[in-house]
Parts: structure tokens; sequence; C-alpha cells
């Protein structure tokens, strides 16, 4: 598992700074050098079509890692596996 979470912070796409709810447009729009507003409209736009924007956006925010390298998915199974 930590070599699937490697590839993806190779990736080198990041929630980003601006974040309105998890940060992923933000980071979307740092990777493409384009205003996040750009970014945000695109998939609100995205969103009113019949799809999986909502599973797209909730999946990036699991699996993107933050400003701080930190992906939320490995933190959370992370803290699953040090329980008894």
């Amino acid at each position: 598992m930590d070599k699937f979470f490697s590839i993806v912070r190779g990736l080198g796409l990041k929630r980003g700074p601006q974040r309105w709810l998890g940060g992923v447009c933000g980071g979307i729009a740092a990777k493409l050098n384009v205003d996040a507003a750009y970014v945000r409209i695109a998939f609100l736009l995205l969103s009113l079509l019949p799809g999986p924007a909502f599973v797209f956006y909730l999946a990036a925010w699991l699996l993107l890692p933050d400003q701080r390298n930190a992906i939320i998915l490995e933190s959370f199974l992370k803290k699953r596996s040090i329980r008894p």
C-alpha cells in the first residue's frame, strides 16, 4: 500500500492552499497553472451533467496529498492498522 501512495505523491499534484472545500480544484489549478476559479467553474458545469463528478472529487480529496504531503486515506488506514 505504501508503494501506491508513493506513486500518488510522485504525480506532483497536491491539494491547493486556496480551499473552499478540500482544495482539490485549487490543486488542479496550480498544476495546470490557471486560476482556481476556472477549474471550479468547470467542475460545477461537470456536476450539472449526469456523471461521477462528486465521486471524482471525493476520490481526489482522499488521494491527493496536501501541502504537507499528507494523504488523508493513508493517514486513515495507518490509524486503523495501529488499533488492536
